[in-house]
């Protein structure tokens, strides 16, 4: 009987490598639109115009200086709550297609963007810059404040010359702007991301601009959407190779154990 208490003791040792010592936990199913300008991130302060008009405020996304088939009006991304610390992290495969060109549809870009780089966009107000592939699912921290007056933090850069865009752990800054891609590793493994200290709030958007370089904007002709499932504080329901394996090495522990009880 002592044998079998030990060994399912060992095995929820085993098991206790994967859970989460945390206070909280919640899972999010996001949809991210074409015209979810992640630069315009917690800006409540704004009010963005009819597709047909220009802007008339001096914190503004570039447009097409003509209608375009679409006529898309700009929108704020969706945003979560979080806290400092919190672990972010996918929990299924980022799906969907955004066409980024005049007309509705084909071509699409899915989660992961376009190429391994090409896009180079520069900082709005205290939302940095975005470096990496075209018009990927990408995130940002933001506290409390409406990130109007703030400085913008440094860009991160995503291109196979800089970070990449496999990493399976990130921790931004607060207002830095980062890669989420279709979620996965180049392992294949889901990302994760920590809420930097003071973060409030996550958002999910596009970054975008014309040629997908310098100011950001040309939102006005984006349809399509991405959506993924995320989790705060969680983990995926279905364990990922590498869980697998410890499991499967805490198992190998827990026998051996139980052999040498025997002896």
């Amino acid at each position: 009987m002592r044998r079998h208490l030990l060994a399912m003791s060992s095995l929820f040792a085993a098991a206790s490598i994967f859970s989460l010592s945390t206070s909280w936990a919640a899972t999010y199913n996001v949809t991210i639109d074409g015209s979810d300008a992640i630069f315009l991130a917690g800006r409540t302060d704004l009010v963005i115009p009819d597709a047909s008009l220009p802007w008339d405020t001096g914190t503004h996304l570039i447009r097409h200086p003509g209608p375009t088939p679409e006529e898309i009006k700009e929108t704020l991304p969706p945003g979560l709550a979080v806290a400092a610390g919190d672990v972010v992290r996918v929990l299924d495969p980022a799906v969907g297609g955004i066409s980024f060109f005049n007309g509705l549809g084909a071509p699409l870009f899915g989660p992961a963007g376009n190429g391994a780089s090409g896009s180079v966009l520069t900082s709005l107000d205290g939302i940095s810059g975005y470096i990496g592939p075209q018009g990927a699912l990408s995130g940002v921290f933001l506290n409390d404040s409406i990130p109007n007056g703030a400085s913008a933090p440094p860009t991160l850069d995503f291109t196979p010359g800089g970070l990449g865009t496999g990493q399976a752990s990130l921790s931004p800054l607060l207002g830095q702007i980062f890669y989420i891609g279709n979620g996965l590793t180049t392992g294949g493994s889901f990302k994760e991301f920590i809420a930097p200290v003071g973060a409030t709030r996550l958002f999910l958007g596009i970054p975008d601009g014309f040629g997908f370089n310098g100011p950001p904007g040309a939102y006005d002709d984006n349809d399509g959407a991405y959506q993924i499932s995320i989790g705060i504080n969680q983990v995926p329901s279905v364990p990922e190779p590498e869980t697998y394996a410890m499991f499967g090495l805490g198992l190998l522990l827990v026998a051996g154990l139980a052999r040498r009880r025997k002896v």
